[in-house]
């Protein structure tokens, strides 16, 4: 079975199977974006459950401008060393790697809950009002400060006893800014060309990789495509691939689209032509494999046996990441490789309107994993409305008392 098979990564760490637990949105932190019990629950339950790589939800590198109010963060939390090891020591100790994807939100930051509103450009989302503050232009100086909150999120990684480290750069988020022509009009040399546009990521990456050694897994995760007019394309992120390629970069995880355009949440962009092989960006990896010698993980789409260990043995993908599945049956690696389970084609109560589908869809899988988290069981009857406007509701009395903290 290929994606039971062992993977050497370029700095040398072996991942003990081809299956990793992909990044969610997973807000178990407390209001002081410290760990919690929770946060070591689930990751248990997802340690026991057989995957080779587990990476954790966004750890924003600063508790001023967060994506969620119950975003974890490192940087001004580092009391809380003795329950950050006992999060690594729970998740690591059926031979997996345990990475953090850092990340900050850039223009993407909540505006009730983020002091400071910051972008390449100045810029706003163009999403529901109110939510999203007008993003300032980040002026050199403050690039430079955000790079070293970076490394430091990555050193402090490393000392918590973390195996590794994912930078977000997909999704609209603040690296993924800098990439994309629409939200990066700057002139100077953090923007224009698509080098320039890369330095933000590439700096960030050199730096880190001095701090944290020759040894240390270092991944990026990165667009396949904004599918926004005017955005990061396809031709862009294979030129940033090529950069990575001679970067010290271990692996790419491949995704796509941001807020405002969420292939990586639908699927919407997933064609008729890929459906067979399931991963929403298939024909994309066929075509960056040719330009790259990285350790490629693809995200997306992939519910069987079958659909994974093709991916793998097509010599396109060389991890397998899971997500969703990982919600409805935290186990589902161990089953696939012991042929208990073939397939998990499973989805969560939606809604019919468009523009609430995805945001629905998305709180829905927050609810459960803070249920597992519980020990509870999913909870398959749930009203999808009613349970929106129950996180709405939570997030904004979050974020009342964040304010008096």
């Amino acid at each position: 079975m290929e994606i039971a098979k062992e993977l050497k990564l370029p700095c040398g760490a072996v991942l003990k199977n081809r299956m990793a637990k992909a990044a969610m949105s997973e807000q178990l932190g407390n209001l002081k974006n410290e760990p919690t019990n929770d946060v070591l629950n689930v990751y248990q339950k997802w340690a026991e459950g057989g995957a080779g790589l587990l990476i954790t939800g966004n750890v924003m590198i600063n508790k001023l401008s967060l994506g969620e109010p119950r975003n974890i963060v490192f940087n001004g939390n580092e009391h809380c060393i003795d329950l950050f090891k006992k999060w690594t020591s729970v998740s690591r100790n059926h031979g997996q790697h345990l990475w953090v994807q850092i990340n900050h939100p850039g223009r993407q930051a909540l505006n009730n809950i983020s002091k400071e509103i910051l972008a390449p450009s100045k810029s706003k989302i163009s999403l529901i009002p109110g939510v999203f503050g007008e993003a300032k232009e980040l002026p050199n100086e403050k690039i430079e400060e955000l790079i070293s909150q970076f490394v430091s999120t990555a050193v402090n990684a490393k000392e918590f006893g973390f195996s590794g480290i994912q930078i977000h750069g997909a999704h609209g988020y603040l690296v993924s800014q800098f990439l994309s022509p629409l939200t990066n009009k700057r002139e100077d040399e953090w923007g224009g060309s698509i080098e320039n546009r890369a330095r933000f990521l590439l700096e960030i990456i050199k730096r880190t990789r001095s701090k944290v050694g020759p040894e240390f897994p270092i991944s990026v995760k990165i667009n396949s495509a904004d599918f926004q007019r005017g955005g990061f394309t396809q031709e862009d992120c294979i030129e940033v691939l090529k950069m990575l390629d001679k970067a010290s970069v271990d692996l790419v995880e491949i995704s796509g689209g941001t807020y405002e355009a969420p292939a990586m949440i639908s699927g919407e962009k997933k064609k008729e032509s890929t459906k067979k092989r399931e991963a929403y960006f298939f024909e994309f990896a066929e075509m960056a494999k040719q330009y790259i010698n990285i350790p490629l993980m693809l995200t997306g789409g992939f519910r069987s046996a079958e659909g994974m260990n093709a991916a793998v043995a097509s010599g396109k993908v060389d991890v397998v990441g899971l997500a969703r599945p990982m919600v409805w049956m935290p186990d589902f690696p161990n089953k696939i490789i012991n042929n208990e389970v073939r397939e998990l084609h499973k989805s969560p109560p939606s809604l019919p309107v468009q523009k609430l589908k995805h945001m629905a869809e998305l709180t829905w899988y927050v609810l459960q994993i803070g249920r597992l988290a519980k020990g509870k069981g999913i909870n398959y009857k749930s009203n999808a409305f009613v349970d929106l406007v129950k996180y709405i509701g939570q997030g904004q009395t979050d974020a009342i008392k964040r304010k008096f903290l």
